[in-house]
């Protein structure tokens, strides 16, 4: 993270990074992804399911991985703990460049405390959520040692996103306002709105604080990202499934990582 970019998102809350992945790192993930939402869709409504907040139910997978959601219009698919899923995706796992910035904006030791999967079917939105005055798990402070975030995400592009194809949104600066939006959620009418387009391999790095969602998806595509979420080592799971439990990862999963890796989830001090 340069002067520029450190500068940039202590402003507006948001960094759209270009080619934080390579081009086969990002189809191939791309092709993982096409496989889990097959699997997910399939199996969707079959037991066992995970019960969480806000009444939602998920399908809790023998692969490991949490799922919510359907494939119809206007409609969205959640993945989550996706890590368990398949090894593909171990490359994100204390991923060097990302943790360069993740190190500049989030204090002492790291742990990863959200992975998810967001497939966004043609006609789908997502709402406007966050921002201004905002509770101790997604607050955006700075002291004297900088910029002292609490959880923020890292939503990996895999492939191209246009314009037209329900892109990431938000309101910049809105991280730092001491008001509570006034508007209704809708992100096609919110004044002050910006659309972030992105191709294969990029990433966008926002504040978990900052006033965000997805426009609407006006295309015939099926949009597809990966979220990975990071915050202070105490935070626990952020994923909705999941939401304030222990990070789930399997014994399976965790017997890949290394040692720095297994410390972005596991309960044991992590070091820098």
């Amino acid at each position: 993270m340069d002067a520029i970019e450190k500068y940039e998102f202590d402003r507006q809350g948001i960094l759209l990074i270009k080619g934080m992945l390579s081009q086969g790192e990002a189809a191939r993930l791309a092709s993982v992804i096409d496989g889990l939402e097959e699997h997910a869709l399939r199996h969707i409504e079959e037991p066992p399911r995970k019960g969480c907040l806000w009444g939602f139910n998920y399908h809790a997978s023998p692969k490991g991985y949490h799922a919510n959601g359907s494939s119809g219009y206007g409609e969205t698919l959640l993945i989550e703990d996706f890590f368990n899923a398949d090894p593909a995706f171990d490359l994100l796992v204390n991923h060097p460049p990302t943790m360069s910035y993740i190190h500049n904006i989030v204090q002492g030791p790291v742990r990863i405390n959200n992975s998810e999967i967001r497939i966004r079917y043609p006609g789908n939105a997502t709402g406007v959520h966050m921002g201004g005055p905002i509770d101790h798990k997604y607050r955006y402070s700075f002291n004297a040692k900088g910029i002292d975030c609490m959880m923020v995400r890292m939503v990996y592009f895999v492939h191209d996103v246009s314009l037209e194809e329900g892109p990431f949104c938000a309101v910049p600066g809105t991280h730092k306002s001491n008001y509570t939006s006034p508007y209704d959620g809708n992100p096609d009418r919110e004044p002050g709105m910006v659309a972030y387009a992105a191709e294969a391999g990029d990433a966008i790095l926002f504040t978990e604080n900052l006033r965000h969602g997805g426009l609407t998806n006006g295309s015939q595509k099926t949009r597809k990202t990966l979220h990975v979420g990071y915050g202070p080592a105490w935070m626990m799971s952020q994923n909705i499934s999941t939401m304030d439990e222990p990070q789930f990862i399997t014994p399976q999963t965790l017997s890949r990582y290394d040692k720095d890796q297994r410390r972005l989830f596991v309960l044991e001090p992590p070091t820098r």
